[in-house]
């Protein structure tokens, strides 16, 4: 199965993001050797004649354009020592950031001939960075680089388990043909250039992503400059007299801002003067170029940067400071004397583009960059050849073993009522079951169920879940006032109810469904059997479904189960989030799994629950089994073999410890809201001790609050929540919730703020803020930045009177009705006995019963209760 699902993310990520990444690998080849092709393209401009006299120093050059265009203003003056090389100065151009470059003759100070080919490097730079579309561009390039490491790694694992040779591995087979040589084809090139992809997209990150860079600097012990993390800061979202600010004063020039603190052009041209002559009679080093920056300050200091005689990379830079008013060179800074981790995070472009390794590797870089587009094509080919052979597959299949519907079977109408997405399961399983010894089978959910459909059947089988205090699900809520209610004839037709529920609220236990059940009866349906309850998708209660389902069309019908597949997950963290509070404690949990795991904002984490240390002692001190005892049909102990089982069932006497294990059934599993995404890297729970009357922990709050050891495995799996899922475009959000509701809710604010959708408001209640605020600086942090628009909180406790979510909703009225009109969604998630039904109260009194259906029908009220 993990390998089926690495196949598909594979080949579904390659055909999306692979004509991106080939753009990308070739833009990238191409830029890499940027200068070598534009020497060789402007032989004019970058080569001079060599004179038998000295070059201009930087102060002769100033002085000349001083003279001769005093207008220009220069940032700084770069010298090759090479008698043939041209000189350059950095001037002020309006639109150039990092200003315009002028070659320069480095004997006569005219100026050399335009570059030509710049234009286009800065388009193919363009393309490779953001595809030329700015900020989009930046993240889809930035998704497509992260999309390049899972080909990497899923690309392994495809090969890896099989067991190759080197040669296997490594050398093609052109003698092979048709798809078994494309598939080679793909995957030896593929082994060859993955070390060269990995490094290719770890580096790229570097500038798609602040956060990767952030950890880049982390993981290699590297203290991020003060100015970079400056540059970060005002990228941030700024408004547009921000914006024309920022500009203006990036714009400004070393000589505008020196002029500005009187230093005049005499001053300069003397600084410059002592410089030159300071630094090379100090230096004491061999160097090739020399860049002199302007002075920015009347303090008398200057900045420079040279590169060694025989440099690592074209950008291993020295960097020193010369003092004018001590003729001193100072802050001498040499590249060859930073460590290896200060070397790589200094030369990230070399790094990526691999001649910081040396021009044999940033050859085989390139050449690995321009293969990108074979990956593409390749792939493309394989996956319509194997989409064209699936089809023929399924066409000979279908004619061989084609369904036969019994001409004479009368048809069938399966209608479901779904919260969770089980309900919907069971439905299309059974339909399933039926098409398969040939009854005409029709599927439908509740709310397109009209009383048209239920007068032209003659046997339906409704599958229904109860939601929250015995309420039908949200979207069902439509069926229940307009179908429920209504009187109509029924005496023709026949039905079964499957009835979903849970037995831990034993009050409201499956009643949507028995209301289902009665209302079928007053107008006159026969049923064919009572209802059958099912208590949290237990595989009895869904086989005896499937056996009365068998008496009545008196066919062998296939068995019918849901099957639950724990994963393992290791709880990595775990801290109080509100201590001292008058409340329950309540934990915040985090666990990563050993795999690679997929979830959407919004869904389900299913818990199985353990029992701890010392009631597993207990109960084999009562039976009295010994420590240790091995159990030889699961070759692990007793104690392993018990933890998850219900140690409460009354047991007969045993003969051996199998014997033992079959009286006990599996503990129930708890559901938690995820309160993360998956680019968080942690998948994070909100969990509040629960107790029973007698004071003992509630199974799930106590196995994973305090009985399960940190680092050790929780057996987890992850539910789709379909109904709780994030809209996927920029509407506005209003987020509501009390207590532990706070982390269905954070998931889709988390997922939100990485798409940069900033309409969102949250509504939240605990009791006390000085200890129930759960994420506060988070919370605030989004607000700050413009992320969380509103952010309305109600701690009941904190003033004489109690003021919950629903105060603070009725106190917002006009601008929630603002919002709606806006096409707000509403997303409303805790408990359900007190504050879902409140808030879903206050919400008909402010918009109107027939607004609130309306929304619930058009998916933009979506709740996640319990």
């Amino acid at each position: 199965m993990l390998k089926k699902i690495f196949f598909q993310v594979h080949w579904f990520l390659g055909i999306s993001a692979g004509l991106i990444l080939s753009i990308m690998g070739v833009t990238g080849a191409l830029y890499s050797y940027e200068k070598p092709i534009q020497e060789w393209l402007n032989p004019d401009s970058y080569t001079v004649q060599a004179e038998n006299r000295a070059k201009l120093t930087p102060a002769e050059l100033y002085q000349h354009f001083q003279i001769t265009d005093p207008q220009m203003k220069i940032n700084s003056i770069t010298l090759d020592k090479n008698p043939t090389a041209s000189s350059s100065i950095n001037i002020v151009k309006e639109g150039a950031r990092k200003g315009y470059n002028l070659m320069i003759n480095p004997y006569t100070a005219a100026i050399l001939p335009e570059i030509k080919g710049r234009e286009f490097f800065q388009f193919i730079q363009q393309l490779h960075r953001n595809l030329t579309v700015g900020p989009v561009g930046k993240q889809i390039t930035g998704a497509c680089t992260l999309i390049l490491i899972v080909f990497v790694l899923s690309g392994l694992y495809l090969r890896w388990p099989k067991k190759h040779s080197f040669k296997q591995w490594l050398m093609l087979k052109p003698k092979l043909k048709g798809r078994n040589f494309l598939w080679d084809l793909h995957a030896v090139v593929g082994t060859w250039v993955v070390i060269f992809y990995l490094l290719l997209a770890c580096t790229g990150l570097y500038w798609s992503y602040d956060w990767w860079r952030s950890g880049m600097y982390q993981v290699l012990g590297v203290e991020r400059p003060l100015l970079e993390a400056q540059e970060n800061k005002d990228k941030r979202p700024q408004n547009k007299q921000q914006s024309a600010e920022n500009s203006a004063i990036r714009n400004n020039t070393n000589q505008a801002k020196a002029q500005q603190k009187g230093i005049s052009p005499e001053q300069i041209s003397i600084a410059l003067t002592q410089t030159w002559q300071g630094f090379n009679t100090q230096v004491g080093r061999d160097y090739s170029t020399l860049t002199v920056n302007l002075p920015k300050k009347p303090d008398g200091k200057i900045e420079l940067s040279f590169v060694d005689a025989i440099a690592q990379h074209e950008r291993a830079r020295n960097k020193a400071v010369f003092n004018t008013s001590t003729s001193t060179l100072e802050h001498v800074e040499l590249y060859e004397d930073k460590k290896l981790n200060e070397k790589i995070m200094s030369s990230m472009l070399p790094v990526h583009r691999g001649s910081f390794f040396g021009p044999v590797y940033q050859f085989l870089v390139v050449l690995a960059a321009l293969m990108m587009p074979l990956f593409f094509i390749t792939g493309w080919m394989l996956y319509l050849k194997r989409r064209k052979q699936k089809k023929l597959t399924q066409q000979a299949k279908a004619s061989a073993t084609a369904i036969t519907v019994d001409p004479h079977a009368k048809a069938w109408l399966i209608a479901y009522a779904s919260q969770t997405g089980t309900a919907e399961q069971l439905a299309w399983r059974t339909a399933s079951s039926l098409q398969e010894v040939g009854q005409p089978v029709t599927v439908k959910s509740v709310q397109q169920l009209s009383l048209d459909d239920l007068k032209n059947i003659e046997q339906v089988l409704f599958v229904a879940s109860t939601y929250g205090t015995g309420e039908a699900p949200d979207l069902a809520s439509a069926f229940a006032k307009k179908i429920l209610s209504s009187n109509v004839d029924l005496s023709h037709l026949n039905y079964a109810v499957l009835a979903l529920g849970s037995q831990e609220y034993p009050e409201t236990f499956c009643r949507f469904a028995h209301s289902i059940d009665v209302w079928l009866k007053d107008n006159g349906a026969r049923a064919w059997f009572a209802p059958i309850e099912v208590n949290n998708t237990d595989p009895l209660q869904i086989q005896a479904w499937n056996m009365a389902l068998a008496k009545v069309t008196k066919r062998d019908l296939q068995a019918m189960t849901i099957e639950k597949t724990f994963d393992d997950w290791t709880l990595t963290q775990r801290n109080i989030l509100n201590p001292n509070s008058v409340a329950a404690p309540v934990f915040n949990l985090e666990l990563q799994a050993k795999h690679e795991a997929h979830w959407q904002a919004g869904d389900i984490a299913e818990v199985q629950s353990g029992n701890s240390t010392a009631r597993i002692a207990a109960f084999m001190q009562q039976h009295q089994i010994a420590a240790r005892t091995f159990v030889d049909s699961l070759r692990i102990n007793i104690e392993q073999a018990l933890w998850d089982k219900d140690l409460s069932t009354e047991i007969e006497p045993f003969a051996n410890m199998q014997h033992l294990l079959e009286q006990l059934s599996p503990l129930p599993a708890r559901e938690y809201s995820i309160a993360s995404i998956p680019s968080q890297q942690v998948l994070r729970l909100v969990v509040r001790q629960q107790k029973d009357a007698h004071g003992h922990l509630g199974l799930g709050s106590g196995w994973l609050t305090q009985h399960a050891a940190l680092n050790s495995q929780i057996a987890l799996r992850i539910r789709t929540n379909p109904s709780f899922h994030l809209i996927d475009d920029n509407r506005p959000i209003i987020c509501i919730g009390n207590g532990t509701g706070l982390a269905g809710l954070m998931s889709l604010l988390h997922a939100r703020t990485r798409q940069n959708y900033v309409k969102n408001w949250l509504i939240f209640g605990e009791r006390q803020r000085e200890h129930d605020f759960f994420y506060q600086s988070t919370l605030e942090a989004w607000q700050s930045t413009g992320m969380l628009q509103r952010l309305d909180l109600a701690f009941s406790r904190d003033q004489a009177e109690k003021i919950y979510v629903h105060h603070k909703l009725r106190q917002q009225a006009e601008e929630l009705k603002a919002w709606i009109e806006c096409g707000a969604v509403i997303y409303v998630c805790g408990s359900i006995k007190t504050m879902a039904s409140d808030v879903d109260q206050a919400l008909i009194e402010i918009l109107g019963e027939a607004c609130v259906d309306q929304l619930r029908h058009d998916g933009r009220y979506r709740r996640d209760v319990y």
